[in-house]
């Protein structure tokens, strides 16, 4: 699809499943599926963070794709690999030169499904991806063509854009929420054995849709589980999700052994102000000496102080914040440290109080 016929999202007025949904259609309206999702990912972790899955999988391959996808992480258009490719979109019959028998995931994702083939695009914006479309053909129906990989090749880009600004701009959070904690518990295999109240409150606020609204659980969720199912270090893997309400939630998940038994953990948390500085950051499209040096202004470094720890000139540092106000739209360094801790933590309210992660709460949810 040639760049100038995307459609625009709004995305600062948009829902990111909004954005989402509005490439979905404008690019299956040159490029057909059978079967397709777009989900959000975690640039840092390329974790799903959300998405649409109506017209998706079934849910008996589910299990398979994430262990696949995020656990095992194989095949040669495992989305880590595509993301450190410069190009953006792939054709699974392609990159396996036509030979799909050799592809795990064609033997036991996509045949099982009934599909015949796999166009994958991934939405990067300034080297990070910030989602992903999956378009996939039955065996009974006409083949993907190269023009169809130029097509999904040419929405990388300004969609990414689109989404990244509705994840970081949208969403003003007027309700009473817990600010606790929740705890999930799955079995090795990935069998979801408890969930605590609040963590069951988080999970409905992930932003997904499925084919079936009655979902024991969220790809989001499975997503990480999988992962730390195949944590050799035993260390935490995590997700930075955004929630249907417009705040952002950690769900971090580590192998672990309670009372002798193996298990999986999970902890869903409240994301922290100071853990969302590089994401917010990331969504002005700055680059990555622009990302490092406004870290340092709103960690209160002198420009003086940043010259000297990253041996530049102080010119320079000055050069550098000038465009980085461009990009953010502020005009000093007090104001892109309100634009960090304010604009994305609940704006339009004055003196408000603070919740335990950061937020600022509405008169509603104080009372």
């Amino acid at each position: 699809m040639p760049t100038d016929e995307h459609v625009p999202a709004a995305a600062a007025e948009a829902e990111p499943l909004d954005v989402l949904n509005t490439a979905a259609h404008s690019l299956l309206r040159q490029v057909p599926a059978d079967v397709w999702c777009a989900v959000m990912l975690d640039p840092a972790t390329l974790l799903d963070t959300g998405g649409l899955h109506e017209h998706g999988f079934p849910a008996e391959v589910m299990p398979r794709l994430f262990e696949i996808e995020h656990g095992e992480q194989i095949g040669v258009d495992n989305i880590r690999v595509l993301a450190r490719r410069p190009t953006s979109s792939s054709l699974l019959s392609a990159s396996t030169r036509g030979d799909l028998a050799q592809s795990v995931y064609f033997q036991d994702v996509l045949s099982p499904a009934g599909l015949a083939d796999e166009l994958r695009v991934a939405l990067k914006a300034d080297g990070h991806t910030w989602g992903l479309l999956v378009l996939c053909r039955a065996k009974r129906s006409t083949p993907f063509t190269a023009k169809d990989v130029e097509r999904a090749q040419a929405i990388s880009s300004p969609v990414a854009t689109d989404l990244r600004r509705a994840l970081l701009l949208k969403g003003i959070d007027d309700t009473e929420v817990p600010d606790a904690p929740g705890l999930v518990i799955a079995s090795p295999e990935g069998r979801i054995t408890y969930v605590s109240r609040i963590a069951d409150y988080w999970l409905s606020q992930i932003s997904e849709r499925h084919r079936d609204p009655g979902a024991s659980t969220t790809h989001t969720l499975t997503a990480v589980l999988s992962r730390a199912r195949h944590s050799l270090s035993g260390q935490p893997v995590s997700a930075r999700v955004h929630l249907s309400t417009g705040r952002w939630l950690t769900i971090s998940a580590w192998p672990d052994a309670p009372a002798g038994e193996e298990a999986i953990i999970a902890s869903l948390t409240p994301s922290r102000p100071a853990s969302l500085t590089a994401l917010v950051l990331n969504g002005y499209g700055l680059t990555p000496r622009e990302r490092q040096i406004a870290q340092l202004v709103v960690l209160g470094r002198t420009y003086a102080e940043i010259a000297n720890s990253l041996h530049i000139r102080e010119q320079t540092v000055n050069d550098h914040m000038r465009k980085v106000f461009a990009k953010t739209g502020v005009g000093n360094r007090v104001e892109l440290c309100t634009e960090l801790f304010t604009r994305h933590h609940l704006p339009v309210i004055t003196n408000p109080p603070l919740s335990t992660d950061g937020r600022l709460m509405t008169t509603r949810a104080r009372r």
